[in-house]
């Protein structure tokens, strides 16, 4: 006879899980205290999650310099135990599905906050190309088994059904059933995400506390992301802070969304090489950086950022949010560029009449938001020695 968990003891398995990627690493007195359980109860729970390897125990000189709750410094006597998640076996393979590049990493359900891709493929302009790649990929990789597949994909994406709806970049997937693809290859259970909710969560996940904030991706397009409360915000349709569709007055270059005019055209890394290159005769992106470095700002740049901080001041607007957070290509010209962005966002920006509206350059954590979906939608359900060992 198998025991199945209650409801309660699932959830409470889930608030544990939560703390403990928050915190990062912590006694478990201090994550009994955080999620309001007693100690024999949240006992109980951590030594389950030990025994089918979801989190570890380490000595407390380990935690020394993490988000811990106890430290070692002047303490005598013997080390105190603390609680991380496992940083040592191979849970997930996370694939990052780029215009251009398909990225791969195996990992453990403990990872940093910086993306470190282990194997990265041509993205080709076919499904059967895209399966003769990652079959590929697959001979290379030294683990062959895991938990889930956790896949960035651009476009708008029905993450339920793990379907592409609509890619103006990679038109080829919306016709492609991704997930049976990869479940061919790997023989696990396939999660899809929308590329800026991955980054977004990446960036919640490593730094948590705030109530809200617009994640805004330049890269191969531009995208956002809204978190309220610590949450993803989402519609009942998967359509939501596709701001490089919004369509710049003036702007008559052609959209791969079918539009013309539309902001990605100008400000994705794409858009800004062609403006360099129509302005300066180069499409070299060091190039573009030290002419930035060199020079300040060239009018046809200050004329994109002031289009892009329209739109994200509306956005913020619209939300009421305060906080913008920016990864992509931006994030890596010289400094300038962001502070440009954030001063025309907050003239436009309701909060800058009231406060100020906080403007943050961050790196992609992409990685650390898929291993957060992961955790989320798998590792709860698997942490049950019967499923596991099955």
């Amino acid at each position: 006879m198998v025991v199945v968990p209650s409801k309660m003891g699932r959830l409470n398995k889930r608030a544990l899980l939560d703390r403990l990627q928050i915190m990062g690493i912590a006694s478990r007195a201090g994550l009994a205290k955080a999620i309001g359980l007693s100690q024999p109860t949240a006992g109980k729970i951590v030594d389950q999650l030990i025994e089918t390897g979801v989190i570890e125990e380490v000595e407390s000189s380990e935690a020394d310099g993490e988000n811990g709750d106890v430290k070692s410094a002047g303490k005598v006597g013997r080390p105190g135990r603390m609680l991380r998640l496992n940083r040592t076996p191979v849970r997930f393979l996370a694939i990052q599905l780029g215009v251009s590049e398909t990225s791969l990493a195996a990992l453990p359900l403990g990872v940093s906050g910086e993306d470190r891709w282990t194997l990265q493929i041509p993205t080709p302009n076919s499904t059967d190309e895209w399966q003769q790649q990652l079959q590929k990929a697959s001979a290379r990789l030294k683990h062959k088994q895991f938990w889930g597949v956790l896949v960035s994909v651009p476009g708008i994406i029905d993450e339920n059904n793990g379907r592409v709806l609509f890619s103006p970049n990679l038109h080829w997937t919306e016709k492609t059933n991704l997930a049976e693809i990869l479940q061919s290859i790997w023989n696990a259970p396939v999660i899809l995400l929308q590329e800026e909710r991955a980054l977004a969560l990446g960036h919640q996940a490593v730094q948590p506390g705030s109530d809200g904030f617009l994640l805004v991706d330049f890269g191969e397009g531009v995208g956002g992301t809204i978190v309220i409360g610590g949450k993803l915000y989402t519609n009942p349709l998967p359509l939501s802070g596709e701001l490089g569709h919004t369509p710049v007055h003036g702007n008559k270059r052609h959209c791969g969304c079918g539009a013309v005019g539309c902001l990605e055209t100008l400000a994705s890394t794409r858009g800004l090489l062609q403006s360099f290159e129509e302005n300066s005769g180069t499409n070299s992106w060091a190039a573009f950086e030290k002419q930035i470095a060199e020079n300040g700002l060239p009018p046809w740049l200050t004329q994109t950022l002031d289009a892009a901080a329209v739109i994200i001041a509306g956005a913020l607007n619209i939300l009421g949010l305060r906080r913008l957070i920016v990864t992509g290509s931006l994030v890596d010209l010289p400094p300038v560029v962001i502070r440009h962005l954030a001063e025309s966002i907050s003239r436009g920006a309701l909060w800058g009449r009231f406060g100020n509206v906080h403007v943050e350059g961050a790196p992609r954590r992409r990685i650390a938001g898929l291993v957060s979906v992961g955790i989320d939608r798998l590792v709860v359900p698997m942490t049950d020695l019967e499923v596991l060992k099955r």
